[in-house]
């Protein structure tokens, strides 16, 4: 074959090629398990550091953190992670070099020695890209500075920085010299709330909290403007508030019967027609039904459960109480599933003080068609049982994996500091915090291996194991300051691409 000919044949295969990735699927989940590929996270930024004891709890927090700690010694590890997983091109042959000791064992996403993956992808990198547009710019600054109530002035100087330090501005409260113009938004590290993905459709959430207004502003302008999610812009749903909401006294617009506020943390696509929605502390039962008729009315699922949860600040969203493992495997606080009883029996507290009816969990099934006739299902073993066998055809038998190994007061303790709250990176392998040992003991003796990232990471480098090969694994973080924020890697993530199951 002549050089001519062989160039030919090469370009053919390299647009054929193009082609292929183009029409693959850039956003698309439909389980909580299926092999991630895509996801949104957020590196912890200056506006944690800012967080001061008499806010923390406004804002959000049970405590100050150590900001650096929490950046070099335990969110690095989870980013590394991610990306060995996601994008190992970016890392594999690096880690030594990245290594805590190092001074480029964390990289802000604004450093020239940033990742910059298009797998692990920072959201404050999506806000720089957009605010490069002037029209955005203007509009978004002036947005902001609406919420914030600040002075014209304020919109004057935000205008002149580039948009790089705009986004670390909007996202931290603060300008470069450390001045602060308005809160900072340490809950941004929790992208599950901001948004999520069914199937290839969006739902941009409404949080509950005033103190993350100013997160759902920044991820609608980005879901909406942002190149990434350029074709998907027809498949962004938003939640409708009562549209009487401004006629009703306070009193009744606060209450769950017409406030419309949902986050990320109570929403999980479990399967491929089917959406689990929570009711909590922080999602409405108002919200919620709205989801199901938009879902259902597009077409995108054809099956939404509906799961209410104690109104308590230790539960706060579904996904600090359960979360899936496996396609047969499932972590969740034994207090709130059927198998829990002893476990309350021992708290002597819960045993003598008069049952509170508000503290029943209830689980409703709605099928779309049907809505006027919804499945009860009594309790959640049951409703998870039913989901690994129905939903994605598990032929071996359903485990449970309990939070503390379901040992009074061990259960309630992890479940505080996120041991139910898990990011499957793929079927069987998942990533915790490695401060909640009664649970890694349990996940033990379900057949996993418990293993913390550092020492993952330096067999991968060794190349002992790979994360084509790993199976069955419970990966620890370090955790002593990230669990202060109340969130585990569950809520620190946004996936935006999975394979299906």
């Amino acid at each position: 074959m002549k050089n001519g000919e062989n160039t030919a044949v090469a370009d053919s295969a390299t647009a054929q090629q193009t082609s292929q990735a183009l029409s693959k699927p850039q956003i698309n989940v439909s389980s909580e398990i299926g092999t991630l590929r895509r996801l949104l996270i957020h590196s912890p930024d200056r506006g944690l550091g800012k967080v001061v004891p008499s806010k923390a709890q406004d804002w959000l927090f049970e405590d100050i953190v150590h900001l650096d700690m929490m950046r070099r010694d335990e969110y690095d590890y989870y980013v590394k992670i991610l990306l060995y997983f996601l994008d190992p091109d970016k890392v594999r042959g690096k880690i030594a070099e990245l290594g805590p000791d190092s001074d480029r064992s964390f990289f802000k996403p604004d450093h020239a020695e940033y990742f910059k993956s298009d797998k692990v992808i920072d959201i404050q990198n999506l806000l720089s890209d957009i605010l490069a547009n002037e029209v955005i710019r203007t509009r978004l600054i002036a947005a902001i500075c609406g919420i914030e109530r600040t002075s014209f002035r304020t919109q004057q100087l935000l205008s002149e920085f580039d948009p790089v330090e705009l986004a670390k501005i909007m996202i931290s409260g603060s300008l470069p010299d450390r001045r602060m113009l308005f809160a900072p938004l340490p809950n941004f590290i929790f992208t599950r709330d901001i948004g999520i993905v069914i199937n290839d459709h969006i739902l941009l959430n409404k949080p509950a909290k005033l103190a993350r207004t100013r997160e759902a502003l920044l991820a609608q302008y980005i879901f909406f403007n942002h190149p990434l999610f350029a074709d998907y812009q027809d498949k962004i749903l938003e939640i409708p508030d009562n549209e009487h909401a401004f006629l009703l006294s306070d009193a009744d617009v606060k209450r769950d019967i017409t406030l419309s506020t949902l986050e990320g943390g109570d929403v999980m696509m479990i399967g491929k027609r089917h959406l689990m929605i929570g009711v909590s502390e922080r999602t409405t039962l108002y919200a919620a039904q709205q989801v199901m008729r938009l879902v259902f009315s597009k077409n995108v699922v054809d099956t939404v459960t509906i799961l209410q949860i104690p109104k308590k600040r230790d539960y706060m969203h579904i996904d600090t109480v359960f979360t899936q493992v496996k396609r047969n495997v499932w972590v969740l606080l034994g207090s709130l599933a059927r198998t829990g009883d002893e476990a309350k029996k021992r708290d002597v507290i819960h045993f003598f003080a008069p049952k509170d009816v508000s503290e029943d969990l209830k689980i409703m099934q709605f099928i779309k068609g049907l809505e006027h006739k919804p499945i009860e299902i009594e309790n959640l073993e049951d409703l998870l049982t039913d989901i690994s066998k129905n939903d994605l055809g598990a032929t071996e038998p359903v485990q449970f994996i309990y939070s503390g190994n379901n040992e009074f007061p061990f259960g309630a303790r992890e479940q505080w500091t996120d041991s139910c709250n898990l990011l499957a990176l793929k079927d069987g392998v998942v990533v915790g915090y490695d401060r909640n040992e009664k649970t890694a003991e349990a996940f033990r003796e379900a057949g996993f291996e418990v293993i913390g990232a550092a020492k993952l990471l330096d067999r991968f480098e060794r190349g002992e194991s790979s994360p084509e090969t790993i199976e069955n694994t419970f990966i620890m973080l370090p955790s002593a300051e990230l669990s202060r924020a109340r969130g585990g890697s569950h809520c620190m993530s946004l996936p935006l691409l999975r394979d299906e199951v």
